[in-house]
């Protein structure tokens, strides 16, 4: 079954949809494009966005990534496959998406320890960019594999 998409939003709301776009592209900025890919796939499971979960899936591939990374990222607190770095921005992903939660003091500090403040800007930034298409794309219920 097909669940009808509501509305392409892009269409409807351009300059709105450019400044998210843009904004995406400035959070991206100095952050290795497997780890960018891989903090947006976590953040959209966690937000349950099949558009941006395939949208992601397919842009890491194409970067090179192997498919054990990518089946495990859903339990990535218990694979071996991810660098300490990575696990540090993954608790960061879950953390700033569940913020109701809050941010605790030792994600923090972890993420602190694996990026430089620039570099941890820049990835705060893209995951609270990730969380924006993720509300964007469930409300409107974007197609996957449409662009």
């Amino acid at each position: 079954m097909r669940i009808p998409e509501r509305m392409n939003f892009g269409e409807v709301a351009p300059k709105v949809f450019k400044a998210v776009l843009a904004l995406d592209a400035a959070a991206r900025e100095g952050l290795d494009p497997v780890l960018v890919e891989l903090v947006q796939i976590r953040a959209s499971q966690i937000n349950r966005c099949a558009y941006c979960i395939d949208y992601h899936t397919t842009a890491v591939r194409k970067a090179g990534e192997t498919e054990g990374r990518i089946y495990q990222l859903s339990a990535w607190e218990e694979s071996s496959l991810y660098t300490v770095r990575e696990r540090a921005a993954l608790a960061l992903t879950e953390a700033v998406t569940r913020l109701p939660e809050g941010v605790p003091d030792a994600v923090w500090e972890e993420a602190a320890e694996e990026f430089a403040e620039k570099e941890l800007a820049q990835l705060i930034a893209l995951i609270f960019t990730v969380n924006t298409w993720n509300r964007m794309n469930t409300t409107t219920r974007k197609t996957p594999g449409t662009l």
